[in-house]
Protein backbone atom coordinates (compact mmCIF):
# COMPACT_ATOMS: atom_id res chain seq x y z
CA UNK A 1 0.00 0.00 0.00
CA UNK A 2 2.76 2.50 0.86
CA UNK A 3 4.39 2.20 -2.41
CA UNK A 4 1.32 2.59 -4.31
CA UNK A 5 1.01 6.15 -2.75
CA UNK A 6 4.55 6.97 -3.11
CA UNK A 7 5.11 10.03 -5.38
CA UNK A 8 8.19 11.02 -7.61
CA UNK A 9 8.09 14.71 -7.22
CA UNK A 10 10.88 15.04 -9.61
CA UNK A 11 8.45 13.56 -12.63
CA UNK A 12 6.05 16.07 -11.48
CA UNK A 13 8.34 18.96 -12.43
CA UNK A 14 7.65 19.73 -15.68
CA UNK A 15 4.20 19.15 -15.28
CA UNK A 16 4.38 21.66 -12.88
CA UNK A 17 6.16 24.06 -14.95
CA UNK A 18 2.59 24.37 -17.14
CA UNK A 19 0.66 24.73 -14.45
CA UNK A 20 2.52 27.82 -13.54
CA UNK A 21 3.08 29.39 -17.52
CA UNK A 22 -0.49 29.16 -17.24
CA UNK A 23 -1.67 31.00 -14.20
CA UNK A 24 -1.00 34.67 -15.55
CA UNK A 25 -4.03 33.61 -17.73
CA UNK A 26 -6.38 32.02 -15.89
CA UNK A 27 -6.01 34.84 -13.30
CA UNK A 28 -7.10 37.03 -15.99
CA UNK A 29 -10.21 34.76 -16.58
CA UNK A 30 -10.64 34.69 -12.67
CA UNK A 31 -10.93 38.54 -13.48
CA UNK A 32 -13.21 38.46 -16.10
CA UNK A 33 -15.66 35.64 -14.59
CA UNK A 34 -15.82 36.81 -11.24
CA UNK A 35 -18.48 39.73 -11.44
CA UNK A 36 -21.22 39.42 -8.74
CA UNK A 37 -24.57 38.53 -9.32
CA UNK A 38 -26.97 40.55 -7.65
CA UNK A 39 -29.94 38.55 -6.28
CA UNK A 40 -33.60 39.24 -5.62
CA UNK A 41 -35.92 36.82 -3.72
CA UNK A 42 -39.58 37.90 -3.75
CA UNK A 43 -42.16 36.06 -1.50
CA UNK A 44 -40.17 33.05 -1.03
CA UNK A 45 -41.96 30.34 1.25
CA UNK A 46 -40.69 26.56 2.34
CA UNK A 47 -42.39 24.36 4.40
CA UNK A 48 -41.48 20.70 5.50
CA UNK A 49 -44.60 19.07 6.22
CA UNK A 50 -46.41 21.14 8.76
CA UNK A 51 -43.56 23.13 9.96
CA UNK A 52 -43.39 26.36 8.14
CA UNK A 53 -39.79 27.59 7.88
CA UNK A 54 -39.40 30.62 5.48
CA UNK A 55 -42.86 32.53 5.52
CA UNK A 56 -42.51 35.33 2.79
CA UNK A 57 -38.70 36.16 1.96
CA UNK A 58 -38.46 39.39 -0.02
CA UNK A 59 -34.43 40.66 0.09
CA UNK A 60 -32.40 42.16 -2.99
CA UNK A 61 -28.72 41.53 -2.62
CA UNK A 62 -26.58 43.81 -4.95
CA UNK A 63 -23.84 42.52 -7.11
CA UNK A 64 -20.45 41.59 -5.24
CA UNK A 65 -21.91 42.32 -1.99
CA UNK A 66 -20.65 40.26 1.11
CA UNK A 67 -24.20 39.26 3.09
CA UNK A 68 -24.28 37.03 6.58
CA UNK A 69 -27.39 35.35 7.54
CA UNK A 70 -27.48 34.53 11.57
CA UNK A 71 -30.32 33.39 13.14
CA UNK A 72 -31.70 30.65 15.87
CA UNK A 73 -31.05 27.28 15.01
CA UNK A 74 -34.32 26.15 13.07
CA UNK A 75 -35.10 29.70 12.07
CA UNK A 76 -34.73 28.51 8.30
CA UNK A 77 -30.92 30.68 7.31
CA UNK A 78 -29.43 27.05 5.60
CA UNK A 79 -33.28 26.29 3.72
CA UNK A 80 -32.73 30.19 2.70
CA UNK A 81 -29.19 28.93 1.45
CA UNK A 82 -29.98 26.11 -0.01
CA UNK A 83 -32.97 27.42 -1.56
CA UNK A 84 -31.07 30.13 -3.56
CA UNK A 85 -27.98 27.49 -4.63
CA UNK A 86 -30.60 25.76 -6.60
CA UNK A 87 -30.15 22.75 -3.95
CA UNK A 88 -34.45 22.43 -2.75
CA UNK A 89 -37.20 23.84 -4.62
CA UNK A 90 -39.36 26.74 -3.54
CA UNK A 91 -43.30 26.10 -2.42
CA UNK A 92 -43.63 29.39 -3.78
CA UNK A 93 -42.06 33.22 -4.78
CA UNK A 94 -39.04 33.44 -6.43
CA UNK A 95 -35.43 33.47 -6.70
CA UNK A 96 -33.47 35.67 -9.35
CA UNK A 97 -30.42 36.80 -10.53
CA UNK A 98 -31.30 39.89 -12.95
CA UNK A 99 -29.49 37.68 -15.81
CA UNK A 100 -29.16 34.15 -17.28
CA UNK A 101 -27.10 31.95 -14.87
CA UNK A 102 -25.20 28.81 -15.90
CA UNK A 103 -24.46 25.74 -13.41
CA UNK A 104 -20.67 27.04 -12.53
CA UNK A 105 -22.00 30.66 -11.54
CA UNK A 106 -23.48 29.60 -8.24
CA UNK A 107 -21.82 27.29 -6.02
CA UNK A 108 -21.65 25.88 -2.21
CA UNK A 109 -18.59 25.44 0.43
CA UNK A 110 -20.17 23.25 3.23
CA UNK A 111 -18.98 22.66 6.50
CA UNK A 112 -18.08 19.77 5.67
CA UNK A 113 -15.03 19.98 3.14
CA UNK A 114 -15.82 16.45 1.37
CA UNK A 115 -12.97 15.68 -0.54
CA UNK A 116 -12.76 12.74 -2.46
CA UNK A 117 -10.31 10.28 -0.43
CA UNK A 118 -8.84 8.37 -3.25
CA UNK A 119 -8.12 11.73 -5.29
CA UNK A 120 -4.94 13.64 -4.73
CA UNK A 121 -5.57 17.29 -4.04
CA UNK A 122 -5.20 18.92 -7.12
CA UNK A 123 -8.05 15.85 -8.70
CA UNK A 124 -10.34 17.33 -5.95
CA UNK A 125 -9.73 20.59 -6.85
CA UNK A 126 -10.41 19.72 -10.24
CA UNK A 127 -14.02 18.16 -9.74
CA UNK A 128 -15.12 21.64 -8.94
CA UNK A 129 -14.67 21.96 -13.13
CA UNK A 130 -17.54 19.39 -13.87
CA UNK A 131 -17.78 18.87 -17.55
CA UNK A 132 -14.69 21.25 -17.75
CA UNK A 133 -12.30 18.90 -15.92
CA UNK A 134 -11.50 17.57 -19.96
CA UNK A 135 -10.25 21.19 -20.95
CA UNK A 136 -6.75 21.19 -22.04
CA UNK A 137 -5.99 23.93 -19.21
CA UNK A 138 -8.30 22.06 -16.40
CA UNK A 139 -5.27 21.47 -14.35
CA UNK A 140 -3.71 24.78 -14.77
CA UNK A 141 -6.64 26.19 -12.99
CA UNK A 142 -7.03 24.23 -10.40
CA UNK A 143 -3.35 24.72 -9.54
CA UNK A 144 -3.90 28.25 -9.79
CA UNK A 145 -6.94 28.26 -7.63
CA UNK A 146 -4.76 26.82 -4.94
CA UNK A 147 -2.70 29.11 -5.11
CA UNK A 148 -5.43 31.63 -4.45
CA UNK A 149 -5.85 29.68 -1.08
CA UNK A 150 -2.12 29.27 -0.41
CA UNK A 151 -1.91 25.27 -0.83
CA UNK A 152 -0.15 25.25 -4.26
CA UNK A 153 2.71 23.18 -2.34
CA UNK A 154 0.17 20.27 -1.11
CA UNK A 155 -1.76 20.00 -4.77
CA UNK A 156 -0.32 16.44 -4.88
CA UNK A 157 -0.84 15.17 -1.08
CA UNK A 158 -4.04 13.05 0.10
CA UNK A 159 -6.40 14.41 1.89
CA UNK A 160 -5.83 12.09 4.76
CA UNK A 161 -2.47 14.42 5.11
CA UNK A 162 -3.75 17.51 5.35
CA UNK A 163 -4.98 19.47 8.68
CA UNK A 164 -9.11 20.32 9.03
CA UNK A 165 -7.97 23.49 8.20
CA UNK A 166 -5.91 22.56 4.89
CA UNK A 167 -9.12 20.27 3.98
CA UNK A 168 -11.66 23.69 3.94
CA UNK A 169 -8.79 25.63 1.90
CA UNK A 170 -9.10 23.18 -0.68
CA UNK A 171 -12.60 22.88 -0.34
CA UNK A 172 -12.80 26.71 -0.96
CA UNK A 173 -10.46 25.82 -4.14
CA UNK A 174 -12.59 23.92 -5.68
CA UNK A 175 -15.59 25.92 -4.91
CA UNK A 176 -13.46 28.78 -6.42
CA UNK A 177 -11.82 26.80 -9.85
CA UNK A 178 -15.33 27.47 -11.95
CA UNK A 179 -14.97 31.45 -11.17
CA UNK A 180 -18.39 31.85 -9.32
CA UNK A 181 -20.55 34.85 -9.31
CA UNK A 182 -22.26 33.47 -5.94
CA UNK A 183 -20.60 31.55 -4.00
CA UNK A 184 -22.80 30.44 -1.32
CA UNK A 185 -20.96 29.48 2.60
CA UNK A 186 -22.86 27.21 4.73
CA UNK A 187 -21.14 26.97 7.91
CA UNK A 188 -18.03 26.26 6.63
CA UNK A 189 -15.49 26.93 9.40
CA UNK A 190 -17.88 25.59 12.37
CA UNK A 191 -15.79 22.57 12.61
CA UNK A 192 -12.65 24.63 12.83
CA UNK A 193 -10.49 25.86 15.80
CA UNK A 194 -10.51 29.11 17.16
CA UNK A 195 -7.02 30.55 15.57
CA UNK A 196 -7.81 28.38 12.26
CA UNK A 197 -11.02 30.15 11.82
CA UNK A 198 -9.80 33.59 11.57
CA UNK A 199 -7.09 33.02 9.58
CA UNK A 200 -10.13 31.29 7.41
CA UNK A 201 -12.08 34.11 7.83
CA UNK A 202 -9.02 36.27 6.43
CA UNK A 203 -8.49 34.09 3.48
CA UNK A 204 -12.27 34.20 2.93
CA UNK A 205 -12.70 38.14 2.87
CA UNK A 206 -9.93 38.52 0.84
CA UNK A 207 -10.86 36.03 -2.20
CA UNK A 208 -13.65 37.70 -2.14
CA UNK A 209 -12.16 41.07 -2.42
CA UNK A 210 -10.35 39.24 -5.15
CA UNK A 211 -12.66 38.20 -7.38
CA UNK A 212 -16.03 40.19 -6.74
CA UNK A 213 -18.44 37.88 -6.60
CA UNK A 214 -21.69 37.79 -4.45
CA UNK A 215 -20.80 36.47 -0.89
CA UNK A 216 -23.90 34.94 1.02
CA UNK A 217 -22.67 33.10 4.66
CA UNK A 218 -24.86 31.52 7.35
CA UNK A 219 -23.31 30.87 10.08
CA UNK A 220 -24.05 30.92 13.93
CA UNK A 221 -20.66 32.96 14.87
CA UNK A 222 -22.03 36.51 15.08
CA UNK A 223 -18.46 37.78 15.31
CA UNK A 224 -17.99 36.36 12.59
CA UNK A 225 -21.12 37.68 10.61
CA UNK A 226 -20.05 41.38 11.51
CA UNK A 227 -16.03 40.92 11.01
CA UNK A 228 -17.08 39.80 7.39
CA UNK A 229 -19.92 41.17 5.87
CA UNK A 230 -21.45 44.55 4.58
CA UNK A 231 -25.15 43.24 6.04
CA UNK A 232 -26.52 41.25 8.59
CA UNK A 233 -29.60 39.37 7.93
CA UNK A 234 -31.59 38.01 10.90
CA UNK A 235 -33.71 35.45 10.58
CA UNK A 236 -36.45 35.29 12.63
CA UNK A 237 -40.15 33.79 12.53
CA UNK A 238 -39.39 32.39 8.89
CA UNK A 239 -38.81 35.94 7.72
CA UNK A 240 -35.95 38.39 7.43
CA UNK A 241 -36.66 40.24 10.79
CA UNK A 242 -33.77 42.62 10.92
CA UNK A 243 -31.57 43.61 7.85
CA UNK A 244 -28.32 45.18 9.47
CA UNK A 245 -25.95 47.51 7.66
CA UNK A 246 -22.14 47.04 8.72
CA UNK A 247 -20.85 50.18 7.67
CA UNK A 248 -17.09 49.75 8.88
CA UNK A 249 -13.76 50.08 6.87
CA UNK A 250 -11.79 47.21 6.00
CA UNK A 251 -10.05 45.58 6.89
CA UNK A 252 -11.73 45.32 10.06
CA UNK A 253 -10.03 45.08 13.63
CA UNK A 254 -11.54 42.34 15.39
CA UNK A 255 -12.26 43.39 19.12
CA UNK A 256 -12.72 46.49 18.17
CA UNK A 257 -15.59 48.71 20.39
CA UNK A 258 -17.30 49.31 16.81
CA UNK A 259 -17.46 45.55 16.05
CA UNK A 260 -18.37 44.64 19.69
CA UNK A 261 -21.54 46.73 20.11
CA UNK A 262 -22.47 46.07 16.49
CA UNK A 263 -21.92 42.07 17.95
CA UNK A 264 -24.00 42.50 20.98
CA UNK A 265 -26.97 44.49 19.61
CA UNK A 266 -27.53 41.76 17.19
CA UNK A 267 -27.06 39.00 19.65
CA UNK A 268 -29.75 40.80 21.59
CA UNK A 269 -32.20 40.33 18.98
CA UNK A 270 -31.14 36.70 18.84
CA UNK A 271 -31.50 35.93 22.55
CA UNK A 272 -34.93 37.89 23.32
CA UNK A 273 -37.08 34.33 23.63
CA UNK A 274 -37.72 31.82 21.57
CA UNK A 275 -36.93 28.06 22.14
CA UNK A 276 -33.86 25.96 20.49
CA UNK A 277 -34.36 23.53 17.66
CA UNK A 278 -32.61 22.20 15.14
CA UNK A 279 -31.59 23.60 11.85
CA UNK A 280 -34.03 23.06 8.73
Amino acid sequence: MQEALRFDSSAAEPVRRDYLEQADVTRRQVKAAGRGLALTIRGLRKSFGDNDVLRGVDLHVPSGQFVAIVGRSGCGKSTLLRLVAGLERPDAGTISFGEETRREDIRVMFQEPRLLPWARVLGNVEVGLGRDRVSTDAKARAAQSLVEVGLDNKRDQWPAELSGGQKQRVALARALVSHPRVLAFDEPLGALDALTRISMQQLLERVWRDQGFTAILVTHDVGEAVALADRVLLIEDGCVAQDVRVDLRRPRQRGSADLAALEGSILRELLRGGDLRSDK
